[in-house]
This record gives structure tokens, sequence and C-alpha cells, in this order.
């Protein structure tokens, strides 16, 4: 188990990676359609976009907590 300090590190890495693989599963498909290729097509998108995911939510999910916090009660 890992330590709670780095609960929301890992939040955001869990995050990243599991909402970059699904939208670019879904986005490859909505694109290109599925066929022999596809599997190569939606690797090669992942590739891409997992590093920006992460990279994002880590630069953006502090300032979205503290919005978020301000507008709720």
């Amino acid at each position: 188990m890992f330590p709670k300090k780095y609960s929301n590190f890992l939040f955001i890495l869990v995050m990243g990676f599991s909402m970059s693989l699904l939208m670019t599963l879904i986005i490859t498909y909505m694109n290109t359609g599925i066929d022999s290729g596809y599997i190569n097509r939606f690797f090669k998108a992942w590739v891409v976009g997992l590093p920006i995911a992460i990279t994002t939510a880590l630069l953006v999910g502090p300032f979205a907590k503290k919005f978020v916090d301000k507008i709720t009660k």
C-alpha cells in the first residue's frame, strides 16, 4: 500500500490513465472505425494522449479543487 500523503497524486494518475484510455478508444473508433489496424491506431494515439492527460491533470487539478471548494458549501 501507498502512504496517504500520495493519495492526490495517485488519484490524478489513475484518472489520467483511465480517462485517456477510454477517450482514445472511443475517439479512434469514431474517427476511423474498427478494422485490422484499429489497435495500432489506438496505441499510437494513446502514447500521445496519456502524457498530455496526466500533465494536464497535474497542472489543472489543484486549481480545479480550489475552484470547486469555493463554489460548494
